[in-house]
């Protein structure tokens, strides 16, 4: 039997690509962290398993590049919108001095996020998720403030940090974008003191902040556990879930109306 070309390899492949399941597949973009391990040499980076629970709810995932002049471009063609975990926001810039034992992110993924919540907002037809530093960062530029070091405040900080499992659950009867019931994956050494213009609609045991959402979005929610590590079905791959058929949605919308170039 005849080796298939390599022309051929690739039309099979791009047959592959183009198939009625992937099509229907929302592109979900991952805001990255930023780091320079050396002088001049500034890197995005981004943990495997945020593409894999958005590719397990059935979306695409791609790694948006962290450039402010490209923001536009990015979210009109994004269905959904991840903003990742990392480390302390410098909080100058919303009014507070940043904490002297925080560890603070490079500053070109602070533009970058800071950049792309506002466009985000500007934009709430685009169904996004925030994990931890997304939510925080969420918080902040929605006008609330932040807990910059919980070890100095709350005495169970340490059930927040090294990957600890512990409870959530709702704060009243409203309807939410996500189940906020269930046991979670935290790693954390600040937390959301207040959201702002956004509604607190989940906390731990000990109070703490653990999820916001926007209510005159879509889908405008953060979190402040990592679902991406957690393995209670309802708080962990659920909440990929939820972004995912609200991505759906808005592509099978725009579809139908001609509006975004597929």
């Amino acid at each position: 039997m005849a080796t298939p070309s390599r022309q051929d390899r690739r039309d099979d492949l791009g047959t592959r690509w183009r198939s009625a399941e992937t099509v229907r597949r929302p592109l979900i973009g991952i805001a990255p962290d930023v780091v320079e391990p050396r002088p001049g040499s500034v890197r995005a980076q981004c943990a495997v398993a945020y593409s894999q629970s958005v590719l397990a709810a059935g979306g695409i995932p791609f790694i948006l590049p962290p450039m402010v002049e490209a923001i536009p471009m990015l979210v009109a063609r994004c269905d959904g919108v991840v903003l990742t975990g990392g480390d302390d926001p410098r909080t100058e810039p919303f009014g507070v001095p940043t904490h002297p034992k925080a560890t603070p992110v490079h500053e070109a993924r602070q533009a970058f996020d800071t950049a792309l919540i506002h466009a985000l907002l500007r934009h709430p037809e685009v169904p996004t998720l925030g994990v931890c530093l997304g939510m925080q960062m969420m918080a902040l530029v929605s006008g609330g403030e932040l807990d910059q070091h919980m070890p100095e405040t709350t005495p169970s900080a340490d059930r927040h940090a090294g990957n600890a499992l512990h409870a959530v659950r709702g704060v009243d009867d409203a309807p939410v974008p996500i189940a906020v019931r269930g046991e979670v994956v935290s790693h954390h050494r600040q937390a959301v003191r207040r959201a702002g213009s956004m509604r607190v609609i989940g906390v731990a045991e000990d109070g703490v902040v653990e999820a916001i959402c926007r209510p005159d979005a879509v889908f405008f929610v953060g979190v402040q556990w990592h679902p991406e590590r957690t393995s209670d079905p309802a708080v962990g791959r659920g909440v990929f879930e939820r972004l995912v058929e609200h991505a759906r949605q808005r592509m099978d919308g725009d579809r139908s109306r001609g509006v975004r170039a597929s």
